[in-house]
């Protein structure tokens, strides 16, 4: 992690939020229940929770066990889901009726936040590789009670078709580095190896996210990492051939802007469109997210 003191706007608070446990936040499933209806049910339990100020269907909640543990969670009326892995999904802005890909979807949180933000209207593909986490996946479609996701198994870079679909989110396989709250052993960072091998497949993905989105449609690239060779670095590489153009993302909460360049590389200014989230700024995890329009 000292590779990052340069770019990091307050090491300290940084360093801080690492050694602390993980807020819980959860997500309310309005396809189900709303948030006051939820907010009472749960107080009525003995938990407490507090809305975010930026999305009040998302609360901050303590309580006496584990939220997950409650009838409500089993009939599927919140998603427990970190504050930062909430934001691309707003970036993506999905629309009802859209087609929607998410290429990298296991466990299926953001999958099934697409589908709340489109009303169970329209179509979600929920794509991933691997069997095991494809359980999980469709655990939580079922529990949710989602009916517009169409759940796929297939390597994300050789996903078929072409130009068919309105939105693509690719939440990459990473190196993880934004979560070193939840496994302290990241809080080394990782090595120079994992970040080179992911970073060649999160390259192959995006390009294939992009061959995959229509003409002017919009692809969210986000990860859960702080290395720029798998974020920054990344994007700028379809930037580079054309693929596509980098849109502006405004969050409304604390965060840092993409980098220009790290080290010996140098991404370009237009990286500065892309947000960068510190576990400090939210009380949450660290992640990256960069909004691209397909050209054409």
């Amino acid at each position: 992690m000292e590779r990052y003191k340069e770019i990091i706007d307050d090491w300290h608070a940084f360093w801080e939020a690492l050694q602390r446990p993980l807020p819980t936040v959860i997500r309310t499933n309005t396809l189900r229940i709303d948030p006051e209806t939820l907010q009472r049910r749960l107080e009525r339990k003995g938990f407490m929770l507090q809305p975010l100020p930026w999305d009040p269907t998302c609360f901050h909640v303590t309580g006496p066990i584990s939220v997950g543990n409650t009838l409500e969670h089993w009939l599927g009326y919140f998603y427990v889901q970190e504050s930062t892995q909430l934001f691309p999904v707003k970036a993506l802005a999905p629309a009802p009726g859209e087609r929607v890909l998410d290429l990298c979807a296991a466990p299926g949180g953001k999958a099934t936040q697409i589908a709340q933000y489109m009303g169970d209207q329209g179509l979600v593909v929920a794509n991933d590789v691997s069997p095991k986490r494809i359980q999980a996946l469709l655990s939580n479609v079922y529990r949710l009670g989602i009916r517009c996701v169409v759940v796929t198994e297939c390597p994300g870079e050789r996903f078929p078709g072409t130009a068919w679909f309105d939105r693509v989110l690719v939440d990459a396989p990473c190196s993880g580095e934004g979560v070193a709250r939840r496994y302290p052993h990241l809080r080394h960072g990782a090595s120079p190896g994992t970040i080179q091998r992911l970073a060649a497949l999160q390259k192959k993905l995006l390009v294939r996210a992009l061959e995959l989105v229509r003409p002017g449609g919009r692809v969210v690239y986000a990860t859960c990492t702080l290395a720029p060779e798998e974020n920054e670095g990344v994007v700028s590489y379809v930037l580079e051939r054309g693929l596509a153009e980098l849109i502006p993302f405004e969050p409304p909460v604390p965060h840092a802007r993409g980098l220009e360049n790290f080290g010996t590389m140098n991404f370009g200014p237009e990286l500065k469109k892309a947000v960068r989230f510190y576990p400090h700024h939210l009380d949450s995890e660290g992640g990256f997210i960069a909004v691209l329009q397909r050209s054409g």
